[in-house]
């Protein structure tokens, strides 16, 4: 039998689900909350939503509550999803950094890419594909694409690398399964020379962060918009500190930095928008 969560309990669940992960919900997602935390109330034994709530706050190691944010975040992912950012790399972003980067005179030419909220790593691995087909000779650079993620579930069965064959015929031609995923059991696993140029750690977003070394590409597609204007500002800013003076930033189709981050300037090629830090080179 469901249980159903009362008003006064959606009000707090609101509250800590913007909390805990920074997705902003309002009233009328009474029934995401429903479907999407009813395994877990069955799970702990909680009669309610309430009690639920309460386990989870009195959970000192947190298992619960990464539990909570496994089952709230949508994980809606495909590889090559949405195909013009890929053409975006292959026609432009990619050849045009190369260009720049070699004239540093380095022995290996650098290239740091980062694929924010990468769900179970088909953005990262897509990424990677698009640099093994582009670049003749890998041995002359030093690529590093890092994935990250709210849910430790999804980190997990990105640094993986197995997928069905249902969700690799999602946006990959057959020729190119053969190509980069070999079999493995019921499953297909990404080749080493892939997954070799990825990483994966879990990292909220909407919490500080830094890396070592800025980004030349940064993808943050379809998930501020699960984020209030004043976390979808401060995400973006964060964003731009991370990025290298002459990097591109790329999100949603359907998302815009217009009127929310001044220090970005979009830019159009063929049917993508990206953004760069204004004066860059």
């Amino acid at each position: 039998m469901s249980v159903s969560i009362t008003r006064d309990e959606l009000t707090v669940w609101i509250r800590y689900i913007h909390e805990i992960c920074g997705i902003s919900l309002d009233e009328s997602k009474a029934y995401l909350l429903e479907t999407r935390l009813g395994g877990l109330l069955r799970d702990t034994g909680a009669a309610s939503f309430s009690e639920l709530y309460y386990q989870a706050k009195a959970d000192l190691a947190n298992a619960l509550r990464r539990k909570i944010v496994d089952a709230i975040t949508t994980n809606e992912t495909s590889f090559f999803r949405d195909t013009a950012p890929f053409d975006l790399l292959r026609h432009k972003l990619i050849p045009e950094l190369v260009d720049r980067r070699k004239k540093s005179g380095a022995r290996l030419t650098p290239i740091r890419i980062w694929s924010a909220a990468c769900s179970t790593g088909q953005e990262a691995y897509s990424t990677g594909i698009v640099l093994k087909e582009l670049l003749s000779d890998l041995n002359s650079y030093d690529i590093r694409i890092v994935g990250t993620d709210i849910s430790d579930k999804a980190v997990a069965a990105a640094s993986y690398g197995h997928y069905s064959r249902l969700e690799l015929d999602r946006g990959m031609a057959a020729d190119k399964v053969t190509r980069y995923f070999v079999p493995a059991g019921d499953q297909w696993k990404i080749r080493d020379d892939i997954r070799a140029m990825a990483s994966f750690r879990t990292m909220n977003l909407l919490q500080s962060f830094s890396f070592p070394a800025p980004f030349d590409i940064i993808f943050c597609r379809n998930v501020a918009i699960y984020f209030t204007e004043p976390d979808k500002v401060r995400l973006f800013q964060n964003m731009g500190r991370c990025l290298a003076r002459d990097g591109s930033l790329i999100i949603g189709s359907t998302e815009s930095l217009s009127g929310l981050c001044p220090e970005f300037e979009p830019k159009r090629y063929l049917r993508s928008v990206f953004y760069q830090l204004k004066g860059a080179p």
